[in-house]
């Protein structure tokens, strides 16, 4: 299972709507945000190519500014 470690930073004026809509994609988990927009966020998946189209749904969102990964196992993937 594909883990990653981002760091996502979104629109400070509308962080809150943000965090909510990043929450309702499967598999993310939100750990932290500051008042500057800055997020941090784990992603897990089954696969890799699972794990790239939740970024660019990340990435859909309006307010979504960039997103940055920080960290990244697929140790136990099977290609």
């Amino acid at each position: 299972m594909p883990v990653g470690g981002f760091v996502i930073n979104v629109d400070p004026d509308k962080i809150h709507e943000t965090l909510n809509l990043i929450g309702e994609i499967d598999g993310v988990e939100i750990h932290g945000s500051d008042e500057k927009g800055n997020v941090v966020a784990v992603l897990e998946s089954d696969t890799s190519k699972e794990m790239e189209e939740k970024v660019e749904d990340i990435m859909k969102i309006d307010t979504v500014l960039s997103v940055g990964l920080t960290y990244f196992n697929a140790e136990d993937e099977v290609s």
